[in-house]
């Protein structure tokens, strides 16, 4: 199956600005109803209401999140989307510092033009380094 590349673009769009609303059910509703994210080695959340717990994650941590989409690559009914979040971590037990972190997530696109599957990835090392940066 193709998708559209323009359609796909619209939908990576949304996806981001979803990120960055503090709304976590609207970013699971990217997902076909059994879909799933995995980020890096965890687990995968499978269904939107386990994707709508790992964004919520985020955002909770990061109240002031910002997710900017860096690039979109189709083929076929696949796509690799590249996005920066950028935040300060005041959430609940947060560290007060702030992150600046980049990835990629490697998408299937089920028929029913929503994310069946994403693969994400980022460098979990840079992200505890800022974290944990006193400086």
């Amino acid at each position: 199956m193709t998708i559209d590349p323009e359609s796909l673009r619209d939908l990576a769009r949304r996806y981001t600005a979803a990120w960055g609303s503090q709304d976590a059910p609207s970013v699971a509703a990217f997902f076909a109803p059994n879909g799933s994210l995995k980020v890096n080695e965890n687990e995968p959340a499978v269904g939107r209401e386990a994707i709508a717990e790992v964004a919520q994650g985020f955002m909770s941590a990061f109240p002031d999140m910002e997710v900017l989409m860096d690039d979109l690559i189709v083929d076929g009914d696949r796509a690799v989307y590249r996005w920066t979040l950028a935040g300060t971590n005041t959430g609940p037990g947060g560290t007060g510092r702030g992150v600046r972190i980049s990835g990629f997530e490697e998408w299937r696109i089920g028929p029913d033009g929503l994310i069946a599957e994403s693969l994400g990835h980022f460098d979990s090392d840079d992200y505890r380094r800022q974290l944990d940066d006193a400086s």
